[in-house]
């Protein structure tokens, strides 16, 4: 029989025993805990095997321990690598038993809190409090996680959570200043499609946009000059009477921006678009 396969019968068999006596639950508490958190090569207790013996006062003991022991750990900073620590290891594992044995979002959170090491750790937070209908908390944590990430990993998943919660709130303009500042942090053509989505049809999309070309001018990065080049392809698959003007705003930018290869790329635009002459002859006329 494997050692492991029989501490885990040894454990059932104490489970059932104290369950079946009158055991000090305090005194199991300390013991389960102690048991765990000075051998963490021991299998897992499982709470719900001593809820009878434990009752509610040996289960508060447990937990207060375990929350006295744990809120103290530092928190493994953005960017950081936690190295392995093993005492940190067991008390780690028993608070995320415990979370879960008691269903308990406050003690879930203050599992999650103390790894905060990339934006998925922010991400995970954010979304246990909105799961749990605490809307605002969960705000304040993608906030928090947009500043750390600086437009990098998680940040989409991030800015998406951020705009659903503030649309279903009957906050758009929370969710297009989100989108503003991550944008405006690191380009890209995912956030600027969030922005124009959530802003194209409002007064404030005109300036908006302005701002954020003058944005893209004031960068003059190879990011920057890939984000233009898809942005022309996404209005050009929408253009319009007004996405006309648009197209020809950005590719007049771009062509400030990339003067040495702007006419190779506007070769491409005319040879995909070569069925197009109403767009051809709005290029010609305007100089293009």
């Amino acid at each position: 029989m494997e050692l492991a396969e029989l501490a885990h019968r040894v454990l059932d068999t104490h489970a059932r025993a104290c369950a079946e006596t009158t055991a000090d639950p305090v005194r199991l508490a300390d013991w389960l805990l102690d048991l765990q958190l000075r051998h963490p090569e021991a299998p897992d207790v499982g709470l719900a095997a001593y809820a009878r013996a434990l009752d509610d006062d040996g289960l508060q003991r447990y937990r207060d321990r375990a929350v006295a022991l744990f809120e103290p750990l530092p928190v493994i900073g953005f960017g950081e690598t936690g190295r392995y620590d093993r005492a940190r290891w067991a008390l780690l594992r028993v608070m995320e038993e415990l979370a879960e044995y008691t269903e308990d979002v406050d003690l879930q959170l203050l599992v999650l809190s103390k790894d905060l090491s990339s934006g998925w750790h922010y991400l995970q937070v954010a979304t246990v409090l909105r799961d749990n209908g605490r809307s605002g908390e969960a705000l304040e944590w993608v906030e928090r996680g947009l500043r750390a990430v600086g437009g990098r990993g998680a940040a989409l998943r991030l800015i998406d959570l951020a705009v659903e919660e503030h649309v279903r709130r009957g906050a758009p303009e929370q969710a297009v200043r989100v989108c503003r500042e991550a944008f405006l942090t690191r380009p890209s053509l995912e956030v600027y499609l969030k922005i124009r989505a959530l802003a194209v049809h409002t007064e404030g999309w005109p300036p908006l946009r302005a701002e954020l070309v003058e944005h893209l001018v004031r960068d003059g990065s190879r990011l920057a000059i890939e984000v233009y080049r898809r942005v022309v392809e996404v209005e050009l698959a929408r253009r319009g009477v007004q996405e006309q003007d648009v197209v020809v705003e950005w590719l007049r930018q771009l062509r400030g921006l990339q003067p040495d290869a702007f006419a190779d790329y506007l070769d491409h635009i005319r040879s995909r678009h070569v069925a197009d002459r109403e767009l051809l002859d709005e290029l010609s006329r305007r100089g293009f």
